[in-house]
């Protein structure tokens, strides 16, 4: 399945919420008629337990722009950790690399991040330390990362690749990002472009619209 390249009200229309698509520029309330569907010219009509759940299931998905087969990757390889599925779900897909620098406030929406990720504007240097999904050690060595879906780990920087921070939406993007509280798990010098990703979020840092559970329960059927 492709990447969707379709207006991102429609989806946020489509889940009731917004999915933060968008910059913060403006409030989405006056972007997009949230109370209606794309194509409906009426409220919402009552869900199935199966349509709550695969609705969520959207949600969540279209937040952090992953495909349907990227998600149900993630959710196996949640499902096969030590803590809760949902939790670890949600903890996979905060630590994607474009995610992060978007949390950082490098990029004004996802998407944008994802281009500048795949632009290789970012540079990570990873903590000295084994990735224990992978198998393998990961030596503390700046390296330019290209790949959007490059999971990011404690300890890890992040940082502006120095002949992109001139880039004038890299500097607009971190003066609209002073509005927005940075995550408590990253630390962000924002002169310097640089940013470190100190921990995995808790289960108190997600979006309290996010019922993970819903999804769990669709995937166990």
């Amino acid at each position: 399945m492709g990447r969707y390249r379709g207006p991102t009200c429609k989806l946020a229309r489509r889940e009731g919420t917004d999915l933060l698509l968008k910059s913060h520029l403006r409030d989405i309330k006056t972007k997009c008629k949230l109370d209606t569907l794309p194509g409906v010219a009426k409220m919402r009509g009552r869900l199935s337990d199966y349509g709550v759940q695969l609705r969520m299931k959207q949600m969540i998905r279209r937040y952090y722009g992953v495909s349907e087969k990227q998600f149900r990757r993630y959710y196996a390889m949640a499902d096969r950790r030590k803590g809760a599925t949902g939790t670890e779900l949600l903890r996979i897909l905060e630590s994607r690399l474009d995610n992060v620098v978007y949390r950082l406030g490098f990029a004004a929406t996802r998407a944008e991040a994802r281009q500048l990720v795949s632009h290789k504007a970012i540079v990570v240097t990873p903590a000295p330390s084994v990735d224990t999904d992978a198998g393998i050690s990961r030596k503390h060595v700046p390296t330019v990362v290209s790949v959007a879906s490059y999971r990011v780990h404690p300890g890890d920087v992040i940082s502006v690749r120095e002949k992109a921070k001139s880039q004038m939406r890299i500097q607009a993007a971190l003066e609209l990002s002073q509005r927005v509280e940075a995550p408590g798990w990253l630390a962000l010098d924002s002169k310097a472009m640089t940013g470190t990703f100190n921990a995995y979020p808790g289960e108190d840092d997600f979006p309290a619209e996010f019922k993970v559970n819903l999804v769990v329960e669709l995937y166990s059927k």
